[in-house]
């Protein structure tokens, strides 16, 4: 896929780079990545994947935009409240980069909808904030093998994984989470969340995202970076793939 004028311009500080190239930037912009949520972590992810260059985002949430969500998300403004959170970043993304196609859906994911929509999609990034479309989403990624980047932030704490389980070394989501579907997690508005460090790692997950498409550097599947925002410590660890794992477990003898 060949690049204008004015986008060989736009992404000149990315086609300098070694590692990513003009070849890296055709690739992002070929490329139609699905993002779930367009909140704390949702809202800077969007800037930055529209800012790359990539081709096509899909944007799915059905919540509206609240006062309170202004504190950390940072896509929208105060004469935005009331409006859907789907339907006004795609408007943002329009006016941050023409050259980047963007839809909002404002649908809340399910087991029985999530299929078909990351179909055709390279990546999703899922940045919701309920348990059961978290998991929803990762047993779609895992069964159409498309790689998945997921971020979450509770407090002054943040993780952020990529997992791609049908691989023979990698873990999928669920050998991090275990099996369990009634799992239920305290909320941002019982628990508070420091908007800071959600712009962290939702531009952290931009980050995994366009490694995914144009690969640099190592590889991030199979690992789990925890950010403590109190001390200022980022930590990575190794997340071994469960050999008892009901998805991908399974996945060795049945998909190989």
């Amino acid at each position: 896929m060949s690049l204008s004028d004015a986008e060989l311009e736009r992404y000149a500080r990315h086609i300098v780079l070694r590692e990513m190239g003009g070849g890296g930037q055709a690739r992002l912009k070929a490329a139609s990545v699905l993002v779930i949520g367009a909140g704390g972590i949702g809202s800077p992810a969007i800037q930055y994947l529209a800012a790359a260059g990539i081709g096509h985002l899909t944007i799915v949430d059905d919540d509206k935009i609240d006062l309170s969500n202004l504190q950390r998300q940072t896509l929208f403004g105060t004469a935005d409240i009331g409006r859907s959170k789907a339907s006004t970043a795609a408007e943002r993304v329009a006016s941050l980069n023409p050259h980047c196609h963007a839809i909002g859906i404002e649908e809340r994911l399910d087991r029985y909808t999530v299929h078909n929509r990351l179909e055709l999609h390279d990546v999703v990034i899922d940045g919701s904030d309920n348990f059961e479309t978290r998991l929803a989403v990762a047993d779609a990624a895992f069964d159409l093998r498309i790689p998945l980047v997921s971020a979450a932030v509770s407090e002054f704490e943040g993780q952020l994984g990529v997992y791609r389980g049908w691989e023979a070394d990698k873990p999928c989501y669920r050998c991090f989470v275990g099996q369990d579907p009634e799992r239920e997690g305290a909320t941002c508005a019982e628990q508070g969340v420091l908007g800071a460090l959600t712009g962290v790692m939702g531009s952290l997950a931009a980050l995994e995202v366009i490694r995914a498409i144009a690969p640099f550097g190592e590889d991030a599947a199979g690992k789990l970076l925890l950010v403590d925002a109190l001390a200022l410590r980022f930590r990575t660890i190794t997340l071994p793939k469960d050999t008892g794992c009901m998805q991908c477990g399974q996945a060795k003898t049945v998909r190989t």
